[in-house]
């Protein structure tokens, strides 16, 4: 699609619908989301656990761009675009490691943890090996979670700070540690995952484990009554009443999303579980089960389910136009044992079998979407998060 027919297609997307199908199929209006979305937006990439030395590494993949997250040491992480300065091979190939320096295996060029170019064998004696050191995104460590933006000068994320460092406080999220973690690739849209994920429209066909406890099953008006009760224990059991409803257009800005939202777990479940009973040790500073959760979202494709004793993050990651990453980690308190505090199968039982029924329910709506009879459909009350995070994403591509 030419940029001069894009401003026509926005104008034609009826309002309070999904979205007109080229948003979905058209290779340019991908390209045009990583330049306005993804590439000026604070994205999650991991939790310090995963890199606790000096050396130790992961990387974070978006499209075609790859990011080596690493423990430069005194507990500094640094972003170091995975591209050698020399003719751009990729230097690390495997997902996570530990190594002194980074070698680019093609031509032996080799990199400080910092990014510096440390040698570049036969380069002869006026080469200035300062100029060529590894690019660098922007990175930012809040509350354990580490969040980058390939944007050099990106949109502040002090209001994030300080508008959710009081919520997650209890939780001890630096303190905590990677219990598990699963990929789910999706053959579909990255939208398509974010519009599921954001609506519980579907939640009492598709989720009948989900549905059971979690109040957002049940409309809105139905869930508040339901609220008090578990306000009213939040002092006793060492947790913020604290609400931060910034989300999508209310954010101030792409790539400066957040939200923040307790709601109540149903039927006496204490928390996400099979059978609701505890999976792990209270978080942090957490006294008691208040019989609630937490709801949280930062930027355009990392959500948070923070229960007392276990936080689950979920992150969708576009790899390509019809392709999804969806990337699950428990996070569990930091000096929790396994088989000992905790059963890992229990732990993420929940949100495993939700998200393969995920998977298949996005994919066949990916199917259907490419349809030449595929036209938007209106989205319903109990899709209001949805129908938000798509006029967000209408109003960030203009």
């Amino acid at each position: 699609m030419s940029s001069s027919s894009f401003p026509a297609l926005l104008l034609s997307q009826p309002p309070a619908h999904s979205l007109l199908q080229p948003f979905y199929t058209d290779p340019e209006i991908f390209r045009r989301e990583l330049d306005r979305i993804f590439f000026k937006s604070w994205l999650y990439v991991g939790h310090v656990s995963q890199i606790p030395n000096k050396g130790d590494y992961f990387l974070f993949n978006l499209a075609e761009e790859s990011v080596i997250i690493t423990n430069k040491g005194e507990g500094q992480v640094a972003g170091l675009v995975n591209v050698c300065r020399h003719r751009g091979s990729r230097i690390c190939t495997e997902s996570h490691g530990s190594s002194k320096v980074f070698v680019c295996r093609y031509h032996g060029w080799t990199y400080q943890l910092d990014g510096k170019l440390r040698g570049a064998g036969h380069t002869g004696g006026d080469f200035d090996k300062s100029k060529y050191g590894l690019k660098q995104v922007q990175v930012r460590v809040f509350h354990g979670m580490i969040f980058i933006n390939f944007d050099p000068h990106p949109i502040s994320f002090d209001d994030i700070e300080r508008e959710l460092d009081e919520p997650l406080k209890p939780y001890d999220l630096a303190h905590a540690k990677v219990a598990y973690k699963e990929n789910y690739p999706i053959a579909a849209n990255w939208k398509l995952a974010v519009e599921n994920y954001c609506e519980c429209y579907h939640c009492a066909p598709s989720h009948p484990e989900y549905s059971i406890a979690h109040g957002r099953a049940i409309p809105r008006d139905q869930m508040l009554p339901m609220m008090d009760e578990v306000m009213g224990k939040a002092d006793a059991c060492g947790l913020s009443k604290k609400m931060v409803l910034k989300e999508w257009k209310n954010s101030g800005g792409v790539g400066n999303d957040r939200a923040y939202d307790r709601y109540v777990l149903m039927h006496g479940h204490l928390t996400g579980s099979q059978d609701g009973q505890p999976v792990a040790p209270l978080m942090g500073t957490i006294k008691g089960y208040d019989g609630g959760t937490n709801d949280m979202h930062i930027g355009p494709m990392t959500f948070y389910l923070a229960y007392c004793d276990h936080v689950v993050v979920y992150r969708f990651t576009p790899t390509g136009l019809d392709t999804t990453d969806c990337e699950i980690t428990w996070l569990v308190r930091g000096d929790a044992v396994e088989g000992k505090d905790y059963d890992l199968n229990r732990l993420k039982w929940l949100w495993d079998v939700t998200t393969i029924a995920d998977k298949r329910i996005i994919e066949d709506n990916a199917a259907g979407m490419k349809s030449r009879f595929y036209e938007p459909g209106p989205y319903t009350p109990m899709e209001d998060f949805t129908r938000r995070f798509i006029e967000w994403y209408l109003d960030a591509m203009k």
